[in-house]
């Protein structure tokens, strides 16, 4: 996959202001603090096309981005973080639970998992939520240029030996552009030849 544009297209806090599923939908998913923002306008090379911030928790909504114009890359809000009230934490639950349970122009999870602590609890019950409600998923492992040649391949292996149902595993890097290739590469399979729709691996899940 190429991406030749990228633009911001909506932010919506409740379902009800969800776009038309007239595009498929590849989500990217994390912890509050996992780099999504810099992993986004790394892959579009539109630096700022989504807002990064410092405080982790801030993006409280669904980011909608037209890509190509025939697919949406959809920013969920982070997971995770402790500092929010535990009414802003069920009222976000109960949305992710709702787009993500119940969305049918999803093609594709990314879920992106800190490079340097890739185990973390709610990490991996994120993955259960996934499998559950049958949603195929990729990995990102970001952070990449943080770790050394051994840190990585340990990364890699550990989230091989517990993410089992994980479509595919990538090392990404948003300072270097490293994984970036092979990320799009993988988003091709789930592109029907037009442009129109899931790929033959993720049609069934979205009818």
């Amino acid at each position: 996959m190429k991406i030749i544009n990228a633009a911001f297209f909506r932010s919506v806090s409740s379902l009800s202001d969800l776009p038309e599923e007239s595009f498929p939908e590849i989500v990217f998913a994390g912890r509050s603090n996992v780099g999504k923002s810099s992993l986004l306008n790394s892959l579009t090379g539109r630096k700022g096309l989504a807002k990064t911030s410092s405080t982790p928790g801030k993006t409280r909504l669904i980011n909608y981005f037209l890509i190509n114009d025939d697919l949406y890359f959809v920013d969920i809000p982070g997971y995770g973080y402790a500092a929010v009230s535990h009414a802003e934490k069920d009222a976000w639950g109960r949305l992710l639970a709702g787009y993500v349970g119940g969305r049918r122009a999803i093609v594709l999870v990314v879920l992106l998992l800190d490079a340097r602590h890739p185990a973390m609890q709610s990490d991996r019950e994120m993955m259960k939520f996934l499998a559950y409600h049958d949603r195929p998923y990729g990995i990102v492992l970001t952070k990449d240029d943080k770790l050394t040649q051994k840190e990585r391949a340990q990364a890699k292996r550990s989230t091989e030996s517990y993410a089992l149902d994980a479509e595919f595993i990538v090392m990404y890097s948003s300072l270097s552009g490293k994984g970036r290739k092979e990320l799009l590469a993988h988003f091709g399979r789930y592109r029907s030849e037009d442009g129109s729709g899931a790929g033959s691996e993720g049609a069934d899940l979205v009818t």
